[in-house]
């Protein structure tokens, strides 16, 4: 099922999606951009929420001026990475497996309304490293490579350039969805969330192993996150 949404996403990032989207007649719906700036509104939920629940103080100023320029020349990355339609909760929860049907029908998408143009890379780390199935280092990259070997059968696929762009991505999701569920127990009083948090460190620690990543992960490492 893994292998046939990485494929289906393949499918969908080979083609040539418009920004502007007729939704009845004389109104027409632009898809946001998924630019730095949301990115890195989206990290900033890690420090706001994660890092004081994990050190127990607040961080100060210039530790978030840190965090940031970290970030900062992680997104350098994104920048020069191909941009295409992103679902952005592209994850068990919301892909429906039609055994009965065949090839790319089998596979049935929902929530999506939230959809942006952003990294091609980013539904892949949704899926490979999904937050609510511990998916493992062996399934995560037979994930990667059946989308890669999809993409490279389309012709023009750089895949190191992919490659650095998922662990971008992958860290970068890993981070908000930390704060996330650390803001869901503390604020919202729904503490369920807080089993998932041993998975998503483990997801988080694999992206920070790319070289992209070097300043991000002397940051992580000395704050404690991982």
């Amino acid at each position: 099922r893994y292998i046939a949404s990485a494929q289906l996403l393949a499918d969908m990032h080979g083609c040539n999606w418009p920004r502007r989207i007729p939704v009845v007649e004389g109104i027409a719906h632009d898809i946001p951009i998924y630019d730095r700036s949301a990115l890195a509104i989206e990290a900033e939920l890690l420090f706001d929420w994660y890092l004081p629940h994990v050190t127990g103080k607040t961080p100060d100023a210039a530790t978030r001026a840190d965090y940031l320029a970290a970030w900062g020349q992680a997104f350098d990355v994104l920048d020069k990475a191909e941009k295409t339609l992103v679902l952005r909760d592209y994850h068990s929860p919301n892909l429906i497996w039609r055994q009965e049907l065949k090839g790319r029908d089998r596979i049935g998408l929902i929530d999506f309304q939230d959809a942006v143009i952003g990294p091609a890379a980013y539904d892949v780390a949704s899926l490979a490293m999904d937050a609510r199935v511990d998916v493992s280092r062996e399934l995560e990259r037979a994930t990667v490579e059946a989308y890669c070997a999809a993409r490279a059968a389309q012709g023009n696929f750089d895949q190191a350039s992919f490659e650095a762009a998922y662990a971008v991505t992958a860290a970068q999701r890993n981070s908000k969805i930390l704060g996330i569920f650390v803001r869901l127990n503390l604020r919202d009083g729904k503490p369920g969330y807080m089993k998932h948090l041993p998975r998503i460190r483990d997801y988080l620690s694999r992206a920070l192993s790319h070289p992209a990543l070097a300043s991000l992960r002397a940051f992580y490492d000395r704050a404690g996150i991982i």
